[in-house]
């Protein structure tokens, strides 16, 4: 099955699965951003929502995207906010969204399904306002270099959903290409990683 369908499949557990890197993924969200506060907010490959609801809370406005619709309504089914906007939309194809429209585009573990970061990393500038910034937050590519990406169990059988190695100079040199500047750069450990590799890694870029 392709990502998407994958996705749409995934969505029935997504938030009940035994998931290390999700967790960690929100813990890393919140550690970021939920000191903040933004006009307007583009979050792309919003799933479920894990995130959404901090980033309702931190934002005038929300423009949460997904290329699932399954996953969409289990984002909508979780926010009580009237700030947030929900649109199913493929964020490989030009975007639905204003030239200069969003102070802050959040983009969590998405980016190992795409296959050329040129293309996200150009509308996210195209979006962004000057001293804008793109949070993203992915799998460590260290963790990728070992065959790892995400999965989940489907009848006793795990589904690899297609992923892209991206190493770390990728996402530098795709910010670099289109204007953006890295201010901040972090790797992130789960309690359950016992001091292993990190398991996921962070960016903040500014417009």
């Amino acid at each position: 099955m392709n990502v998407q369908e994958a996705y749409d499949n995934w969505s029935t557990t997504y938030d009940t699965d035994t998931n290390l890197t999700r967790d960690l993924d929100r813990v890393v969200a919140e550690n970021i951003l939920s000191n903040l506060k933004f006009k307007s907010v583009i979050e792309l490959g919003c799933g479920t929502g894990k995130n959404t609801v901090l980033l309702s809370q931190i934002a005038e406005t929300v423009h949460a995207i997904d290329f699932s619709e399954s996953m969409l309504q289990k984002a909508k089914e979780k926010l009580e906010s009237n700030n947030v906007t929900f649109s199913v939309l493929d964020i490989l194809e030009p975007w639905s969204c204003n030239d200069q429209s969003a102070d802050l585009i959040v983009c969590n573990l998405v980016l190992e399904h795409v296959e050329n970061l040129s293309f996200v990393f150009s509308e996210a500038f195209r979006c962004l306002v000057e001293g804008g910034k793109f949070f993203v937050c992915e799998l460590h590519p260290f963790r990728q270099y070992q065959g790892k990406k995400a999965n989940f169990q489907r009848e006793q059988e795990t589904v690899e959903i297609l992923a892209f190695v991206h190493h770390i100079s990728d996402f530098f040199n795709a910010g670099k290409s289109c204007g953006l500047t890295v201010s901040e750069f972090k790797e992130w450990w789960h309690t359950q990683d016992q001091n292993g590799i990190p398991r996921l890694a962070s960016f903040v870029f500014v417009k």
